[in-house]
């Protein structure tokens, strides 16, 4: 279950975490007496539970109640990617020395909470762990003993920090790691966690997510946010393909090969799970790409899993080619992917170098896998080509036709 931003800030406030002063707002007046409360500049953020708000005008700036009140009227109004929003957050527009990453999620293979953080922050996480993966500091969390402090400094001090930084980022982190757990998420984040002028640090956006079956130990936290039993955060019905998806991901308990989300693209994607696999969807549209899909596949699945998720992908109306694409993999073999995808290709009737524009999954077992897509002529890259660039040689060979 996804909570919307004023939510997730109201979240991680309770836990302690210092944040900017913000309110949620669903008129222009509230917005207005919100800034005038504030009393300096003023960030307006439509609350919707979809990407790409700043893009399509859902951000913007005020330096006055009034203005603010004017923004809001507008964003109040702005549908985004078929989301009309829910209200604005009116938000402190700090004055930031510095930008940091702090977050917890759940660590499918070893089953236990991850904490993450980086000097890094205000981007992609999963663009930092590909492109600079020594600003990414891990600490597992363990499930009997729960989240202490020195392993949130251990994390921190792993990427650089020193000094009265990490003293101050310390508690934080760990705070955020025991919110993890107590309110039962999938996901804790704060991106960017902002370093101020004076040396202290806010919470300048959070994401949380929060798993489906915890929603009654969680009774009392959600009727507190005014969270209705009746809401599903869905953004709509799930579509037969996506319910098909579901039914490939059950087939057996190895691994993940699911979560399906249904697009009207040409370019049909088998692509990694976790951030990752938002990378990528992100990256195939950076480059003018058209997905037809977006899915997870990883932990290890069967090739009884890889084929079903890649033949349903390849058989929607409308896709031309796939790409099969994962981060730097250690927990999934490349081989069983590749002779899952091939299997899928052969089983319907074709050829797999031209249904498959690119596979790129370096990690575990991948000489192995090379050769099995070396024998069908199916391009592949290894590690020394980035998932952007992978993403964009596969919408090339869309726009190539070939």
């Amino acid at each position: 279950m996804r909570f919307f931003e004023y939510e997730s800030r109201e979240i991680v406030r309770r836990a302690g975490i210092p944040v900017t002063k913000f309110g949620f707002a669903t008129t222009a007046d509230e917005a207005r007496a919100i800034a005038a409360d504030i009393g300096g500049p003023v960030v307006i953020k439509s609350q919707v539970l979809t990407g790409g708000r700043m893009k399509a005008g859902g951000v913007q700036f005020a330096d006055t109640p009034d203005e603010a009140a004017g923004h809001a009227e507008h964003v109040l109004n702005l549908e985004i990617s078929g989301h009309m929003p829910r209200g604005v957050m009116v938000d402190t527009r700090a004055d930031v020395a510095q930008e940091y990453y702090a977050g917890v999620v759940w660590d499918g293979i070893r089953k236990q909470p991850v904490m993450l953080f980086s000097d890094m922050g205000g981007i992609d996480i999963e663009q930092v762990a590909e492109e600079h993966p020594d600003h990414v500091g891990r600490r597992h969390v363990s499930n009997l003993l729960g989240p202490r402090d020195f392993e949130a400094k251990e994390c921190i001090a792993s990427v650089g920090v020193t000094g009265s930084d990490l003293n101050r980022l310390t508690p934080i982190l760990a705070r955020l790691a025991k919110l993890f757990v107590e309110r039962d998420m999938t996901l804790a984040e704060i991106n960017p966690l902002g370093k101020l002028a004076d040396g202290t640090f806010v919470a300048l956006d959070a994401h949380m997510d929060m798993e489906n079956e915890a929603r009654g130990r969680q009774k009392a936290l959600l009727a507190d946010l005014g969270v209705g039993d009746e809401e599903t955060r869905q953004a709509r019905e799930a579509t037969p393909f996506e319910i098909a998806g579901e039914a490939v991901d059950a087939q057996d308990h190895r691994g993940v090969a699911g979560n399906v989300t249904e697009f009207d693209g040409n370019l049909g994607l088998v692509i990694g799970a976790g951030g990752g696999s938002l990378t990528l969807f992100d990256a195939v549209r950076a480059h003018g790409g058209k997905p037809a899909n977006y899915c997870e596949i990883g932990g290890n699945p069967s090739v009884r899993k890889a084929c079903g998720l890649a033949k349903l992908v390849l058989q929607k109306p409308g896709v031309d080619k796939i790409a099969v694409m994962m981060s730097i993999v250690s927990n999934t073999r490349v081989d069983i992917v590749a002779r899952g995808v091939i299997k899928a290709c052969l089983e319907l009737g074709y050829d797999p170098a031209e249904k498959i524009a690119i596979f790129r999954i370096p990690g575990a077992w991948e000489d192995e896998g090379f050769k099995i897509l070396e024998k069908y002529g199916v391009e592949y890259a290894d590690r020394s080509v980035s998932m952007h660039e992978a993403a964009r040689r596969a919408v090339e060979k869309i726009g190539a036709g070939s």
